[in-house]
């Protein structure tokens, strides 16, 4: 009785992922990127990573030091050390830090040319000219 209970639960959980896949694949599931430029996909993508504190804080230290940091940012940011390393990993991802192992510690610095890039980037979406009031409600 034991076993056949055990069957039905996994085909019941093999089921119900099944059903999960598929609505992800039908209508707006998922994000649909190719709808969209490579630069709106690219200023989602910075502002998503950009979008918790924690990077933020991480990065505002980084830029406050101006130079790499090899020791530990728990103290400095105040939270655990998997989670600060999560959240480095988020950052290097999008190169907006880079990283060199040195001894049995990463140390990890601002990716100048990449924040150059990042900043013309934002620069340029946010200066778009919104003054279209007129025809504004």
């Amino acid at each position: 009785m034991i076993k056949r209970q055990e069957n039905n639960s996994l085909v019941f959980y093999y089921n119900l992922l099944i059903v999960i896949l598929q609505y992800n694949n039908k209508g707006m599931g998922l994000t649909k990127t190719e709808k969209f430029t490579d630069a709106q996909n690219n200023i989602a993508q910075i502002a998503k990573v950009l979008g918790h504190p924690a990077r933020i804080a991480i990065l505002e230290h980084l830029i406050k030091i101006n130079s790499c940091i090899c020791g530990d940012l728990v103290d400095e940011i105040g939270l655990a050390q998997p989670t600060i390393s999560q959240h480095l990993k988020e950052l290097k991802n999008i190169g907006i830090i880079q990283g060199n192992i040195e001894g049995t510690s990463v140390c990890y610095c601002i990716n100048q040319e990449k924040w150059s890039d990042i900043t013309t980037l934002f620069a340029s979406f946010l200066n778009q000219n919104t003054d279209n009031t007129a025809n504004c409600c």
